[in-house]
C-alpha cells in the first residue's frame, strides 16, 4: 500500500493532508514536535479508513532531524512514497530579532530541513521509479511584500526547489511540486499578531483548508511543478507582479 509521510502534521494544512491522503487508502507516518494531536488524528484515521497510521515527533529546525526521520523510517520498514513537506511557522523579523540563532532555526526549518528531507528520501523513490514529493510553499514566495523578508523569501526558494527537482526527475516517475495557498483557514493565523491581521481583511480571500489540499494533491499527480490554489489567487499573484500595477499601487500609498 502507498505510504505519505507529512510534517507539521499536528495541526492545519498537515492534518488535512493526513485526512485527505488517509480517506484515498494511504498509509501515514505522521511528523511534528507535539506527540498528542497526532497520536488522537492517527486513532481517528485508523478507526474511520481502516489505514496504518504512526507518529514519530520531531523537531525540524534542529540539525541532523531529517537524517534521523529517514534512518527511524528505514529501521521501521517504512517505504515513503509521498512526501509532504508541510511545516513551518511565522519568523523572527530578520533586522529587528538580534538573536541570530532565532534566525538560523528558523532557515532550518523553512528551509534547509525541507532541501534535507528530499535529500533523504528521494533516493529510494528514484530507485523505485515512483515519488510525489510536495512543498508547501506559498503566493508570498512569488512576490515582493513590503516588510516580509523572512517568510516569503524562505517559500521563494521552496518554489525554486521543487521546479529544480521535477525538471530533474519527473521523466523518472517522480513528481515535485510547491503549492502556493493564499490565505487559508488554519491555526497558523492563531497569534495575536496574525489574527488581528485576519480580522481586518476581506473574508473572500480566505480559502478553505480541504479546498486547497484538495486542489494541491491533484495539480501534484497531474505533474505540475508549482500550483497556486484558489481562483482568486490564480488571478490576483500574476497581476501583482506586473511592474505597473506595483507603480500603480504605490502611487495610491500602497506598499507592496
Amino acid at each position: 500500500m502507498t505510504r505519505a509521510l507529512i510534517t507539521g502534521a499536528s495541526a492545519g494544512l498537515g492534518s488535512e493532508f493526513a485526512r485527505q491522503l488517509a480517506a484515498g487508502g494511504k498509509d501515514l507516518v505522521l511528523v511534528a514536535r507535539r506527540a498528542g494531536p497526532m497520536q488522537q488524528l492517527a486513532a481517528e484515521l485508523h478507526e474511520s479508513h481502516g489505514v496504518e497510521v504512526d507518529v514519530l515527533t520531531a523537531d525540524l529546525s534542529l540539525p541532523g532531524a531529517p537524517a534521523e526521520l529517514y534512518a527511524e523510517a528505514r529501521r521501521r520498514g517504512f517505504e515513503i512514497d509521498i512526501l509532504v513537506n508541510n511545516a513551518g511557522s511565522e519568523g523572527p523579523d530578520l533586522i529587528r530579532t538580534r538573536d541570530w540563532s532565532r534566525q538560523d532555526a528558523y532557515i532550518r526549518l523553512m528551509m534547509t530541513s525541507v532541501a534535507a528531507m528530499c535529500h533523504e528520501f528521494m533516493p529510494a523513490m528514484i530507485e523505485r521509479g515512483y515519488g510525489r514529493v510536495l512543498n508547501v510553499a506559498s503566493v508570498a514566495g512569488r512576490m515582493t511584500v513590503h516588510g516580509d523578508y523572512s517568510y516569503g523569501p524562505t517559500k521563494a526558494y521552496l518554489i525554486a526547489l521543487s521546479k529544480a527537482l521535477s525538471s530533474a526527475y519527473m521523466s523518472q516517475g517522480i513528481h515535485v511540486m510547491a503549492l502556493c495557498p493564499g490565505f487559508t483557514h488554519t491555526d497558523f493565523h492563531a497569534s495575536d499578531k496574525l489574527s488581528g491581521m485576519k480580522r481586518s481583511t476581506p473574508g473572500f480571500i480566505w480559502y478553505d483548508a480541504d479546498v486547497v489540499v484538495r486542489e494541491g494533491l491533484e495539480a501534484l499527480e497531474k505533474g505540475k511543478d508549482e500550483y497556486t490554489s484558489g481562483r482568486l489567487y490564480r488571478f490576483l499573484v500574476p497581476v501583482l507582479r506586473q511592474r505597473w500595477t506595483r507603480h500603480l499601487l504605490s502611487a495610491l500609498g500602497v506598499k507592496l
